[in-house]
């Protein structure tokens, strides 16, 4: 498949022209840039696939739903509708996409939104809601809205200095993008990084003198859904787990080192299950021992399973920062947000 992605390399040469391009334009100002006098802060990366940019945002939320009157605008992937929409109590991921739909039945007091559209739905919001800080997710590659801050994620063990351009490698720019953040996440590291392994990642991204943070995903005690039991008691059953998200291989590895015995059936990411596939799931796992079966997915997939799928249940995750490294990047944003809304 490498050998593959490689011959693709003429490819990327052209795709780097045409993103290089564009972000000029936008640079010299050829191309309009929206700015806006609501703090936004956008989350992104430069590389297809799972960051870790829907529990990042997840962290923004808790960190400032308290002080704020907090909206978050999505471009809602992989929905049916297009153009801007409010989320309410009737919306499904259909319409609306399942990470827009997951923050909205999680965090009460909230605004979310959808657009494609990101300057528009922008405006939108400030029109209907007037939100006192923005949360734009998935927009690092939005040049038409100028975010007020911008969070660069990169994963562990896939930095984007070492990735290549799409078809050849994963990125959607070339590594100079990182000049736009304010601040770079190294995601999904080990809770147990050593010191060494952050210092030589940091002289991997030291050239874009950014502010640097290491963070790791944390899983929650406890399945929260149909059931609810004691994570160290995961053992004591059997598992049928369904993913549909780009990366599930952290929650695999969770799991192996509970030892609990599962089996996997895995699905693209944001996939639309079936009417046939729900079928076939429930009737693999009606299958199983009815004493100690326990059907489990991932947060994301809940969202888009849970009135489908009897018995279902799910993994919480969070971001933490490693280290005391939670109490710098706290300051910067919420620092960022009372600057901004003085000046």
């Amino acid at each position: 498949m490498k050998f593959l992605r490689f011959l693709l390399f003429p490819f990327s040469i052209a795709y780097d022209i045409v993103t290089s391009v564009r972000n000029l334009m936008f640079d010299v100002g050829f191309f309009k840039e929206n700015s806006f006098k609501t703090p936004t802060i956008t989350v992104g990366n430069l590389s297809v696939g799972g960051t870790g940019k829907t529990p990042q945002i997840e962290y923004l939320i808790r960190l400032l739903k308290d002080k704020y009157l907090l909206a978050v605008l999505s471009r809602g992937y992989k929905r049916d509708t297009k153009k801007f929409v409010l989320l309410n109590t009737t919306s499904t991921p259909a319409e609306v996409g399942d990470e827009p739909l997951q923050y909205f039945n999680k965090f009460k007091n909230i605004t979310v939104a959808v657009d494609t559209d990101r300057a528009n739905g922008i405006r939108t919001l400030i029109t209907r809601k007037n939100p006192a800080v923005i949360l734009l997710d998935d927009a690092y590659q939005h040049r038409k809205v100028k975010s007020s801050f911008y969070i660069l994620l990169t994963k562990y063990k896939d930095l984007f200095v070492d990735d290549f351009l799409l078809p050849t490698g994963n990125l959607r720019e070339r590594g100079a993008g990182a000049k736009r953040a304010n601040a770079i996440v190294v995601t999904k590291c080990p809770e147990n990084i050593s010191i060494s392994e952050m210092e030589k990642i940091q002289k991997k991204l030291q050239q874009f003198k950014k502010p640097l943070f290491f963070s790791f995903i944390s899983y929650a005690d406890k399945t929260k859904g149909s059931n609810s039991i004691l994570t160290k008691n995961l053992k004591d059953y059997d598992v049928l787990l369904i993913t549909g998200i780009a990366n599930p291989t952290p929650l695999l590895k969770h799991l192996k080192s509970l030892n609990v015995r599962f089996e996997h059936q895995e699905y693209a990411d944001h996939h639309h299950f079936s009417k046939k596939e729900i079928e076939q799931i429930q009737q693999k796992f009606s299958k199983m021992n009815i004493e100690n079966r326990l059907l489990l997915t991932t947060e994301k997939d809940y969202t888009r399973l849970y009135n489908r799928l009897n018995e279902l249940n799910y993994l919480a995750i969070e971001t933490q920062f490693i280290g005391n490294q939670k109490q710098d990047f706290d300051n910067r944003i919420t620092s960022h947000i009372q600057d901004f809304s003085e000046a």
